[in-house]
């Protein structure tokens, strides 16, 4: 039995680097891709860089307030961050399902849910809603920022720490290929000369001459 187990554990440590991302990566495919994308598509009217109303007011609600909701009141500084949120939406979430730059798109979507948990309780006055909120260890996993989007940072570190393997990882591929078409011949490859060492006698190095 104890070598069974043995046995069982060590197969389950040497899959688990396979398993784990792909797991993490569907259950994000299958949870929260369409969530981001969905979001994203509220932000603009026309093109991702034309935001509209729905972008400015979800990303800046309290500017929005301040200025009677006029869009032309917005700075290019307000434009930006809307704009970079909105394309954040859509790639992130795409390179982490395909499986390319999986580690910097985990991390880029941690920093992303941050913000936008900040914004839910500051901007909006999430924070004064205790179902909004929600608590650790109360017994009730249903709070939107401390609860739920709790499992959302477990998947995203579980990707930024194992990155994407198992199928469809692209990122070591594209990285090969690229370093082929850059460097296809080993001509790039600065080779230095080896110093010849005298051959040795019973009395030391032997004398050139």
């Amino acid at each position: 039995m104890i070598a069974l187990y043995d046995r069982t554990t060590h197969a389950l440590n040497g899959s688990a680097d396979s398993i784990l991302p792909t797991l993490a990566r569907f259950v994000f495919a299958a949870t929260l891709m369409f969530y981001f994308w969905n979001s994203g598509l509220t932000k603009f009217d026309g093109t991702p860089f034309s935001p509209g109303v729905g972008g400015y007011a979800q990303v800046f609600p309290k500017a929005m307030e301040a200025v009677g909701c006029y869009i032309s009141q917005m700075s290019i500084f307000h434009w930006a961050v809307v704009v970079a949120g909105t394309l954040s939406e859509f790639i992130l979430p795409l390179l982490i399902v395909i499986g390319l730059f999986t580690r910097l798109a985990a991390f880029g979507m941690i920093g992303f849910v941050i913000v936008q948990s900040l914004t839910d309780l500051y901007g909006h006055g999430g924070i004064a809603h205790t179902e909004t909120l929600g608590a650790w260890f109360d017994g009730l996993p249903t709070g939107t920022i401390l609860d739920q989007r709790a499992f959302w940072m477990v998947v995203l570190v579980t990707l930024v720490l194992k990155g994407a393997q198992g199928p469809c990882h692209w990122t070591a591929c594209c990285l090969a290929t690229a370093k082929s078409a850059l460097f296809p011949h080993p001509v790039f490859r600065r080779r230095w000369p080896i110093a010849r060492q005298a051959p040795q006698t019973r009395w030391g190095t032997s004398s050139p001459h």
